[in-house]
């Protein structure tokens, strides 16, 4: 994965819309490409912090789990989904597809 700022980053808006040639068009693209990110990244969590998970809940426990609060740091630190999906987009590294102009297309036939 390339350098993504963690922090929030000034763009020219109309760079993104470059790819598709309509602003709002790259901004829904990204931000489903954004909401993709974030499900994986919780999914890859929740599975890691499956592995600690136990029934009984005492106060030693909690103090004594260093992995597990290691990896929610980590996690933590990662960049936002949506800076990784801008980061994604411009680099081109999105796939998208038009259904309009596909269903134009195969309407022709």
């Amino acid at each position: 994965m390339a350098q993504v700022p963690a922090s929030i980053v000034t763009r020219n808006i109309s760079d993104l819309a470059v790819e598709t040639g309509n602003v709002y068009e790259s901004i829904s693209i990204i931000s489903k490409r954004a909401n993709q990110i974030a499900v994986k990244v919780k999914e890859e969590l929740n599975s890691k912090l499956a592995e600690f998970a136990t029934t009984v809940d005492n106060l030693e426990e909690v103090f004594e789990n260093r992995e597990q609060i290691e990896i929610s740091k980590y996690y933590e630190r990662l960049p936002k989904p949506t800076n990784m999906a801008i980061e994604e987009f411009i680099e081109g590294k999105v796939y998208f597809r038009n259904a309009d102009d596909e269903e134009q297309t195969s309407s022709a036939f």
